[in-house]
């Protein structure tokens, strides 16, 4: 094992690039030490940032630098597959923007490959590197919220419009990689309608509702065209709700002791029409009790993010973002894709795929 930081390539210098390189850069188990951009406005932005760091056009000259041992891809997703292939071929580690790729079998060959060639393969799903997602995973683990009910997001702004994916492939990953991290149940079938308002034809509008079964439900509300930012989840229990409200500077979570009781009854007792006295017996009150926001540190996502691949890759430290987990949200944006497709009927999510990984 080595003390020394990883050295790492970033390709793409457009809006998520200078923060990789910024990162790195600042992580004690990496270093930024070269840059890939195709544009020659972004290459002659990246150079006046990083007058230090060499910038190249290709993909295949950053390879060829020695110090290259690992590469960022902060590209569109329909480059993620070919980038992230010639970078583990050529044995390097990587680090993928969210999505993987753009397909199922995309992203199953990439994984395949790493473990063929022994190389790191993590995805960027940066917002489980949060202290809120943190929080509500804890949540989860100690059942602090009891039996949960559903999971509610709201992901909205105006724009920034992709020119590759619609709305789902472009927000939805953030929601999908939080439910996988988060919720210890997967998805049974997924249901999705949207819309498209500009002449691209992709979706900009956009409702995604995933059956977990067992009476459990997620949805998740995607648009480019509101007039605001909005970044909030709500967390239904049988005990306890959480929001998640990333737009707060402060008490991004909060933890509401409020909820229903249900007395009289055992279980999830249907109700009918013609059940006068089970419709009597059970008797639904309504709690309301304390609200808290637990303390939270002020670490940078994408910092943590970008010290953990070093340490992996250094020291083989255990991490959650790995490639089956940006699998796992391509085989659910693949489900909705198929089902908006389909007019919103639903969709199973084809978890089989998985098992020959």
């Amino acid at each position: 094992m080595s003390d020394r930081p990883v050295g790492v390539g970033v390709v793409g210098h457009g809006y998520w690039g200078p923060r990789l390189v910024r990162n790195f850069q600042n992580a004690d188990t990496t270093r930024a030490v070269a840059i890939c951009e195709h544009d020659e406005n972004r290459r002659k932005l990246a150079r006046q940032a990083n007058p230090s760091l060499p910038v190249v056009t290709e993909v295949e000259e950053l390879l060829a630098i020695p110090e290259v041992e690992a590469v960022a891809i902060a590209t569109p997703v329909a480059t993620h597959h070919p980038l992230a292939k010639k970078a583990l071929l050529a044995d390097r580690h990587v680090l993928v923007e969210k999505p993987i790729t753009r397909s199922a079998e995309e992203g199953a060959e990439l994984i395949r490959l790493a473990r063929e060639r022994k190389r790191t393969l993590m995805v960027d799903h940066t917002f489980l590197f949060t202290p809120a997602v943190q929080k509500l995973r804890e949540l989860m683990e100690s059942e602090e919220l009891g039996e949960l009910l559903y999971y509610d997001s709201i992901r909205i702004n105006l724009g920034l419009f992709q020119p590759d994916v619609d709305v789902i492939w472009d927000l939805a990953p953030h929601d999908l990689s939080i439910l996988d991290f988060v919720i210890p149940h997967r998805p049974r079938r997924i249901s999705a309608i949207g819309a498209s308002h500009s002449p691209s034809g992709l979706s900009d509008v956009a409702y995604v509702t995933l059956d977990f079964g067992d009476n459990l439900l997620g949805h998740l509300h995607l648009n480019w065209l509101a007039p605001m930012k909005v970044r909030q989840i709500l967390i239904g229990g049988s005990k306890k709700m959480a929001v998640f409200n990333d737009i707060l500077a402060d008490e991004k979570v909060r933890i509401y002791n409020r909820g229903i009781d249900i007395a009289g009854s055992e279980g999830r007792r249907t109700i009918t029409p013609d059940d006068r006295e089970g419709r009597y017996q059970t008797l639904i009150s309504y709690r309301t009790g304390d609200v808290y926001a637990p303390w939270l540190n002020r670490t940078e996502a994408l910092f943590s993010e970008c010290s953990l691949f070093g340490r992996v890759i250094r020291d083989g430290s255990p991490f959650f973002n790995d490639g089956l987990s940006g699998l796992r949200v391509v085989l659910m944006l693949e489900a909705a894709t198929r089902s908006l497709n389909s007019d919103g009927g639903f969709v199973d999510v084809a978890w089989d795929r998985l098992e020959d990984l």
